[in-house]
């Protein structure tokens, strides 16, 4: 003749486990831990497997797993190791969002901030890394939209796309500042515009007369500037004498001043700068400035 199994109370369970009764009982009104049958009074008893199942209970509710991942863990529809994975990924999106917010906090500490600026930078820390990648993603479709990948120029999407999904751990406050500024950049639909410019006109591989490139631009035009040479004086004509052919017509001097200015816009190089900040990429000195200065000593020597 078999014993009958040892059955407890709740108050029993309580003692055994450490647990508190009020505890135990909203478990067992949760189906979690359900009773094995009732005492003569009404009362619910447990067998020893109830002591076990709280054990486990307790580790998983102290992990942060829910009642229904519970649930689902004791009636063996998913494994731990299931829950816990899911459980991670869900922990770690919510570190991401802790540290930004820090990071935030932190900038504002340091410098202190507008009501506007504030605004901003909340609405883009709590972003998700999906969210804040999409917004780039976004942003270089529509630029490169219809632009064969091939086509000259069309490499430049890959590295708009550049932006980090995530602040570092300890972000510079001139990190925070780019990543702010950045997302406001993309948005706005003046720069998408402008940038979508440069994409077609790029890819259509536009000649550029009278000898000219970039490479005589930022070197000749950068000694102009540094020493306060000014385009339209004859001091700047010799020195475009330098950039471009000096027999190039008016007419092809015009054209190409055109040409540069289409492909010149301190917006689109302050883009690449903050990418850099944020990339950790070593920092270039503006380059537009030089090619302004071009524009001007081809308009006024036309």
């Amino acid at each position: 003749m078999s014993e009958k199994p040892e059955l407890f109370t709740i108050g029993e369970l309580a003692q055994r486990t450490g647990l508190a009764v009020r505890t135990i009982r909203f478990w067992s009104d949760s189906d979690v831990v359900a009773p094995s049958g009732r005492s003569a009074g009404g009362y619910r008893l447990y067998d020893a497997e109830a002591v076990a199942r709280l054990d486990l209970v307790r580790t998983l509710r102290e992990l942060g797993l829910d009642l229904p991942s519970v649930r689902r863990v004791l009636t063996s529809q998913v494994t731990v190791q299931d829950v816990a994975e899911a459980h991670l990924a869900a922990l770690d999106a919510e570190l991401r969002t802790l540290q930004a917010r820090r990071s935030v906090l932190r900038w504002i500490a340091r410098r202190g901030t507008t009501t506007e600026e504030m605004r901003t930078m909340h609405e883009v820390a709590k972003m998700s890394a999906d969210e804040r990648q999409r917004i780039i993603d976004d942003f270089v479709q529509r630029t490169f939209d219809g632009i064969d990948d091939d086509a000259p120029g069309a490499s430049i999407a890959q590295g708009m796309r550049s932006m980090p999904a995530a602040l570092p751990a300890d972000p510079s406050t001139e990190q925070v500042d780019a990543w702010i500024e950045l997302a406001e950049l993309v948005g706005d639909e003046d720069f998408r515009r402008r940038c979508r410019e440069m994409a077609v006109t790029g890819s259509q591989g536009i000649e550029q007369p009278g000898g000219y490139s970039p490479e005589k631009t930022m070197e000749h035009a950068a000694t102009a500037l540094r020493e306060g040479i000014a385009p339209e004086s004859a001091r700047g004509k010799e020195v475009l004498d330098r950039i471009v052919d000096p027999a190039l017509s008016s007419e092809d001097r015009r054209a190409l001043a055109d040409v540069v200015e289409t492909f010149t816009d301190r917006r689109v190089e302050r883009y690449w700068q903050l990418l850099g900040v944020l990339n950790g990429w070593p920092a270039f000195d503006p380059h537009v400035p030089n090619f302004e200065w071009l524009i001007e000593a081809l308009r006024a020597h036309a």
